[in-house]
């Protein structure tokens, strides 16, 4: 007999009755039953229950050891009475009557229990990760983790993807996220930087003649938290030779269509072809470039009825040309209360408040300040434009779309969610395309990228010499999920004139290019293909296909929001010896 189990915690069923059998795990729940002692063992695979009368050899240990303790038993399984089956339990139609047991490892108090997974404060929770791993939830999010990144791999490989590694140490780029730096002993005052992407190494490897790469790439960037982002985060790379915006699309469309479909667990996904969404439109529309498209309300602009006079604030605000009026439609919104709440919630939100227009069931047609104001014959026009009639209602935001777009997107999310318009058991996904290829940033009132700086411009070199560059859109796309960006990408600028004249306009003259990406330039001048990609995020595609809202609850060892690992405690100090050996004096921030 194997010295620790002949079956896992999970296999035994009723055929197994009368059999010897052995087995070890942990104390999941003990219960003492007038004498006989009943323990769940549980081990990775599942629960058995166990049964321990008082002459069972060790029964006095058992009876004092705690949760979470280790045991190795051996004992016969027996079919349990009808009215004690556990139909919930794989393993429910049966028990292990104890014959002998030892006791592999004693646990201590347990600084939170594994059992009922109680809510605890996430400071314990991380620092004793190895117990709440051992929790049936997150035990189950990190085994379908594994799951789906196993799934992901064989459909790009079924796709006729090959799997490269690219270098974690690697140089600092000026673009994007605030590196990590790692120190250089052998180089002294010079420093390597872990990868915020493998993003230039995916495109060399293009230029090198590779065609359809990919990789599930550990990526770390430097910045503030939030539920759905860590430090460190893994994504599936992906770069393609040879191809359009639409051949990117056509390749990845099936493997993140048919990832979800498998572990969706009966939930609806968006068959593909995705819809597409230029960037512009998703911000009319929806206030965001992460449109959750499970909640049908559709923003408008409504600034045409209110010009010229009727309700004078918006009258006045349209006065400037920049700004819109914008409606969020709220089908059987219409009371007044429900009306009253929106407009303490914007309150809450820093805002002086929400204007509305609501149907009035004591006026028998639409009521509220913007109305009374507005007048009879214009309400009636802006209402009928949204599709609003008896029992609705409608939330007005106005100036400048650039400033409040992500208040009205929030505003439309939050009217969906308290009138139930949402669909929570589906998964619709989205490309968002066309975004521009500059923006300027209101700092510096100088021209930045928007996106990728490795992006191709559409019309490419002509586009960058004649037209403005806050016109000009990219081959930049994303896809978006349940209202969560999972991925960024691009069809990739591979010639080196269209590239400098790019950077060129951003600020970035070309010493400073042939210095920060100099590898890559020469690569392009010795023949580069067209090529595209993405990089899907692992953590929050699995976030998602959990029902979880942070993606720490779906990563083994995840940081805390101030970026600590409570359990190793990282980032921690070392010792002179080493920072002298890599010529590092600390210069800690003054303490005022």
């Amino acid at each position: 007999m194997h010295a620790y189990r002949t079956h896992t915690c999970g296999a035994l069923r009723a055929a197994d009755t009368g059999q010897p059998v052995r087995l070890s795990g942990w104390i999941h729940r003990k219960r003492d039953h007038g004498g006989l002692v009943f323990i769940d063992l549980r081990d990775h695979y599942g629960l058995t229950q166990l049964v321990f009368a008082p002459e069972t050899p060790g029964f006095a240990t058992v009876e004092r050891l705690r949760a979470e303790s280790v045991i190795r038993i051996d004992g016969e399984v027996v079919a349990r009475t009808p009215e004690t089956v556990n139909p919930n339990l794989p393993t429910g139609e049966v028990e292990v009557r104890v014959k002998a047991v030892d006791v592999l490892s004693e646990a201590a108090e347990l600084p939170l229990p594994v059992f009922g997974e109680p809510d605890y404060p996430e400071e314990i929770r991380l620092k004793h990760r190895y117990l709440d791993l051992r929790r049936e939830t997150l035990h189950r999010n990190i085994v379908l983790r594994s799951k789906v990144i196993h799934s992901i791999r064989n459909r790009m490989i079924g796709q006729g993807f090959l799997e490269y590694q690219t270098p974690i140490l690697t140089a600092s780029s000026p673009e994007g996220a605030r590196d990590f730096l790692v120190p250089s002993r052998l180089h002294p005052t010079k420093f390597y930087a872990l990868p915020q992407a493998p993003q230039q190494f995916k495109q060399l490897l293009m230029v090198s003649g590779f065609d359809r790469y990919f990789q599930i790439a550990p990526c770390f960037r430097d910045e503030d938290l939030r539920a759905d982002r860590s430090l460190e985060f893994y994504q599936l790379d992906v770069e393609m030779s040879f191809v359009t915006q639409e051949d990117v699309f056509a390749a990845i469309e099936p493997v993140m269509h048919g990832v979800f479909e498998e572990f969706a667990n009966g939930k609806p996904v968006t068959p593909y072809p995705f819809p597409r969404i230029p960037y512009r439109e998703s911000m009319a529309k929806y206030g965001t470039d992460k449109p959750d498209l499970r909640n049908p309300l559709v923003m408008q602009d409504v600034s045409d009825h209110f010009r010229g006079g009727g309700f004078g604030l918006f009258a006045r605000i349209l006065e400037d040309k920049k700004n819109a009026v914008w409606a969020i439609p709220a089908p059987k919104g219409g009371s007044r209360a429900f009306c009253d709440r929106m407009n303490s919630w914007a309150q809450g939100e820093g805002q002086p408040g929400l204007g509305y227009i609501f149907w009035s069931d004591d006026q028998g047609g639409w009521g509220g300040p913007i109305a009374k104001n507005l007048g009879p014959e214009k309400t009636e026009a802006v209402m009928g434009q949204m599709g609003m009639g008896q029992g609705d209602a409608a939330f007005f935001v106005a100036g400048d779309p650039k400033v409040f777009a992500k208040f009205a997107g929030n505003a439309r999310t939050k009217v969906g969610t308290d009138l139930k318009l949402v669909d929570e058991d589906r998964f619709e996904f989205v490309w968002i395309v066309d975004f521009p290829m500059f923006e300027m940033n209101e700092e510096t009132n100088h021209v930045d990228f928007s996106h990728n700086p490795f992006s191709m411009p559409q019309g490419e070199l002509e586009a960058l010499e004649t037209k403005d560059p806050l016109d000009i859109l990219a081959y930049q796309y994303d896809i978006v999920c349940n209202g969560y960006e999972l991925c960024s990408g691009a069809v990739r600028n591979h010639r080196p004139d269209v590239m400098l004249k790019a950077f060129d306009i951003a600020g970035y003259g070309p010493n400073v290019v042939e210095e920060q990406f100099g590898g890559m330039l020469n690569a392009f001048r010795h023949g580069a293909p067209p090529h595209g990609g993405l990089a899907p995020g692992i953590d929050r595609i699995v976030m998602l296909l959990a029902g979880e809202t942070a993606i720490r609850e779906v990563i083994a060892f995840p940081l805390n929001q101030q970026g600590q690992d409570l359990l190793m405690n990282a980032p921690s100090e070392v010792m002179e010896k080493q920072l002298k050996e890599l010529h590092i004096r600390l210069a800690p921030p003054i303490k005022v």
